[in-house]
């Protein structure tokens, strides 16, 4: 799960690094409201979980509470990269004399966890890490040991800061480092980390922005998740998969699918891309995996989910019985269909293999039910499939 700005930042104060934190607002007057309470220069920001928000003009300083509001108007309702912009959080100004990046990602190619700075490093980091790949320090990082003061400072001159600097951006990388670790992230990261200039002469550093992706895997021990959730920017039948445990993702497609197993899944629904571009160009709809034990509730539920997708046109049912037997899922397959009665309204096709498959044939051919179509090769049910929904646009 992805933060937004203003919760990774709050997370990140949480465990003592050092931050900007505004007040977010929803409306425009609301953000008049914080620049008045915080004074002097403010920061508008859109909060939405992508980037490139300042050359999109998600980001506006305001040197008047009046200004803010205007920048609200402005960013509240905005569509950056697909995102609408429905929050803004309003930001202190900052005197920023230089920028800095620094990160902890779970590095799954090598196993391992790993640490990315760059004295060089700010908003640009993108175009740094190609250009000059030499300026962004990677420093794997074991999992046992961590990241203590020393290990900190190995990062910290790996990434070419100057000595006065190697002490403050070390006490830092030992702050992230715990956030990462405790609030169970796969990825913290600052940019731009600032010196930023408190009006005495001297410079301190302050995480301007702050970008946290969270393992949901980590739910159960991690009971603050729920309340990073963005529920109303949800998709509501990804939200309704999640209450009933289903692994759901929505599509930009017409071909329900639903399979037992993630490779499987996978797999179906390159075979129903490739098959619909012989069908008025239909694709998937959607990824379902429904796991090894389809019961019929199971089976319901997940039918549910699908028949629910205004954009479905035909679904396709694509099952290898291994642990659970094609019959039981052919049970399961009949006795969902009737429990959802006139809630089944498109056509299925149904491709078994596996264990016990010809039983599994023979219930769903007595059954003989008006939506389903049995097919014994998984090309030619995709193939199905991809027929009926482009008959149904």
């Amino acid at each position: 799960m992805d933060l937004f700005e203003y919760q990774a930042k709050q997370l990140f104060k949480e465990y003592g690094v050092p931050v900007s934190l505004g007040e977010v607002a929803t409306t425009a007057d609301d953000a008049k409201a914080a620049a008045e309470k915080i004074g002097g220069v403010t920061v508008v920001k859109a909060q939405v979980k992508v980037g490139g928000r300042g050359k999109a003009g998600g980001v506006k300083v305001a040197k008047t509470p009046e200004e803010a509001k205007a920048n609200a108007e402005q960013i509240l309702g905005m569509d950056i990269k697909g995102h609408t912009v429905h929050r803004v959080l309003v930001d202190p100004g900052a005197d920023i004399k230089e920028e800095y990046y620094v990160s902890y990602l779970l590095d799954r190619a090598n196993r391992t966890f790993l640490a990315m700075a760059s004295y060089e490093g700010g908003m640009e980091i993108e175009q740094l890490a190609v250009e000059r790949p030499e300026a962004l320090a990677k420093i794997p990082v074991d999992a046992i040991q961590g990241v203590d003061e020393a290990k900190a400072r190995e990062i910290a001159t790996a990434a070419k800061f100057p000595e006065n600097l190697i002490a403050p951006v070390a006490d830092v990388l030992v702050k992230l480092w715990e956030t990462f670790v405790k609030a169970d992230a796969t990825l913290v990261e600052v940019n731009p980390l600032a010196a930023v200039g408190n009006g005495s002469g001297d410079v301190t550093l302050v995480a301007l922005d702050g970008k946290v992706t969270l393992d949901d895997n980590a739910d159960f021990r991690q009971a603050r998740n729920a309340g990073f959730e963005d529920k109303a920017a949800a998709d509501p039948l990804e939200a309704k998969a999640k209450e009933k445990n289903l692994n759901y993702v929505k599509l930009d497609g017409e071909v329900g699918i639903i399979g037992n197993g993630a490779g499987l899944v996978m797999s179906t629904l390159d075979v129903v891309a490739y098959a619909g571009e012989k069908h008025g160009g239909v694709k998937p709809a959607n990824f379902l995996d429904i796991g090894g034990g389809a019961s019929a509730e199971v089976m319901a539920n997940g039918l549910d989910i699908i028949l629910n997708d205004p954009s479905v046109r035909s679904v396709f049912v694509n099952v290898f019985g291994g642990i659970t037997s094609c019959d039981a899922v052919a049970n399961g397959i009949v006795t969902a269909l009737n429990m959802l009665g006139d809630e089944a309204n498109k056509p299925l096709v149904v491709r078994l293999d596996g264990n016990n498959v010809v039983e599994g044939r023979r219930i769903l051919t007595e059954a003989a039910h008006p939506l389903v179509t049995l097919v014994e090769t998984m090309d030619d049910a995709a193939d199905k499939a991809a027929e009926l929904a482009n008959a149904g646009k």
